[in-house]
């Protein structure tokens, strides 16, 4: 798998770039200042880094950057795109990067949104990159075990230990809960068992809170709707000029002139059916105004009532669902501390059973990286000794830790000697910062052999050396892209000399616009360009650039 396309609109001094790549070692070279870092600035936001608004190229909106790689076994990478919900690849994986001054900021795997998660995720399996300050992380103790763990291909190993850890460590922690001071858990079985009992007493039923609430209301209206109905039944029936009494008359009345004119039939049985319903009105009104004749008792019951319901969802739950669940929780918890000591013997039980089981784990991860450990220390002895550090020792040091950590029962401390003679010393008390990037380079070699990641990307770690050694750094380069994409940001002729393809960063003011831009070099344009790193255009730095190119 290759990266083989980058483009790049409006990111700092570059309006737009597309750059197309071939696999093996490429060294992109150009004066200081002139934007090489843009290319890895470009990648670190195609991996997931968080984007700054600073980045947009002034005058400019918004931010793209896509990135095209190239190949055939994207099995294990469309199971990560797959679990993100991006569609998965079929020889060719997209991924895009834009981001605005307006703040929007989105992100897509072969065309489907995506999150800064996934795009991590998908980054950590395809490039590898290492920029000048990226060697310290090699003096931290945590980041050495990490190393050979990676040589000794015990990431899976070490995952199932981790799952183990934590498994035990939650046991623990459970073990140590249960075994509070007796005062406190004597309070917390008094508190639930009041809870339970309050919660109990009240014989609570999800859905009746709407009911009571409901009856509640008719009930503390009562005396309203009594009057109010009876007034209406008063006035339909019961009063002297009562509705009904009236329509008696009109209904006597159409009857007489149904009678002279048949075509008021229709009329006269509207009437009546009217006469009908309402005094059916009248009887519901008597009706509904004897059963509203509720005694003060029942009303209180119902006040009590919802007085109580509100009264456990102010100290449980804002439904009386969120009470009972409540209620249920406790009852759990009580019935735990209660069986305290049938619980302690269990988690006692069960933390062993875990410990023997971790111990097992953290034992086969220490054969794994104590058979790896001299493996590693010999093959970073051979890729010093490529680099120039021809009679200086590295060893891998496993230290036994006294308790087990999550990273297992041991640690590791790398150690470097860099001249014949010296005893070997921790590598973060006696490594230079030329002799450090050289130590990151063999170490990264070594790995590089074991390492699934395609794309190694260098930015300048061949800082502070030079010479012989420059050209030992650029033939390592040159090896590891034997089974790796490797790019390489320079100012080391010698290292630009030894790439297959050579890139040249320059740097172009147009009516007082700056720009960037990239162009490959071959032939003498590529001669040239190295004779300037070399110091000049002269006769002589042209012989040494045609010197270093043929070699």
């Amino acid at each position: 798998m290759l990266l083989s396309l980058l483009r790049i609109k409006n990111l700092a001094l570059v309006e737009d770039l597309e750059w197309e790549l071939a696999s093996g070692f490429t060294a992109i070279t150009g004066e200081t200042g002139a934007g090489k870092s843009i290319i890895i600035g470009a990648l670190k936001l195609l991996l997931g880094e968080r984007a700054e608004k600073a980045l947009i190229r002034t005058g400019a909106e918004a931010c793209v950057v896509e990135a095209i790689f190239n190949g055939e076994n994207f099995a294990k990478l469309n199971e990560r795109i797959e679990e993100g919900g991006a569609e998965p690849c079929d020889g060719e994986l997209l991924v895009k990067r834009s981001f605005s001054l307006g703040g929007s900021n989105r992100q897509f795997v072969n065309g489907s949104p995506t999150t800064l998660a996934l795009l991590k995720t998908i980054g950590d399996g395809l490039v590898d990159l290492h920029g000048p300050h990226d060697h310290q992380s090699l003096l931290v103790p945590e980041q050495q075990l990490a190393l050979l763990d990676g040589f000794a291909r015990a990431e899976a190993t070490l995952e199932g230990y981790q799952q183990g850890y934590r498994r035990w460590q939650l046991l623990v922690a459970e073990e140590a809960e249960l075994s509070t001071a007796e005062s406190a858990r004597e309070q917390e079985i008094d508190l639930l068992r009041h809870q339970i009992n309050e919660i109990g007493a009240a014989q609570l039923q999800p859905n009746e809170e709407e009911e009571i609430h409901a009856r509640y209301r008719l009930a503390s209206n009562s005396q309203r709707l009594i009057e109010l109905s009876t007034a209406i039944s008063r006035q339909l029936s019961e009063s002297d000029d009562a509705v009904l009494n009236r329509l008696a008359e009109t209904q006597r009345l159409l009857r007489e002139l149904e009678k002279v004119d048949p075509r008021f039939a229709e009329s006269s049985k509207a009437h009546a059916a009217a006469v009908i319903e309402l005094t059916e009105i009248a009887r519901a009104l008597d009706r509904y105004s004897e059963r509203l004749d509720l005694d003060p008792e029942q009303l209180a019951q119902l006040e009590e009532r919802v007085n109580l319901l509100e009264t456990l969802k102010r100290k449980y739950g804002r439904s009386l669902q969120e009470v009972i669940n409540f209620g249920e929780r406790a009852e759990r918890r009580m019935q735990k501390i209660e069986g305290r000591d049938a619980e302690l013997e269990r988690l006692a039980v069960e933390i062993k059973k875990n410990r023997d089981e971790l111990e097992r784990a953290a034992t086969n991860l220490r054969k794994l990286r104590s058979a790896a450990a001299p493996k590693l220390a010999k093959n970073i002895r051979q890729n010093l000794a490529d680099l120039g550090f021809r009679q200086a020792d590295f060893e891998v040091e496993i230290v036994p830790n006294e308790e087990l950590r999550l990273t297992g029962s041991e640690s590791v401390e790398l150690f470097f000697s860099p001249n014949p003679g010296e005893p070997l010393k921790p590598l973060r008390t006696v490594a230079s910062s030329g002799e450090i990037s050289r130590v990151m380079l063999a170490i990264k070699s070594a790995l590089a052999m074991q390492d699934a990641i395609p794309l190694l990307v260098f930015d300048e770690i061949d800082a502070n050396v030079g010479g012989e050694i420059a050209n030992a750094v650029g033939a390592k380069m040159r090896a590891l892209s034997q089974k790796h994409q490797v790019l390489c940001i320079t100012h080391l002729p010698q290292v630009a000399a030894s790439a297959n393809a050579h890139f040249v960063v320059t740097k172009e003011v147009v009516n007082g616009r700056t720009f960037s831009e990239m162009h490959e070099v071959k032939g003498k344009a590529r001669q040239e360009e190295i004779a300037r790193m070399l110091g000049g255009r002269s006769e002589s730095a042209l012989k040494h650039a045609a010197s270093l190119l043929s070699e």
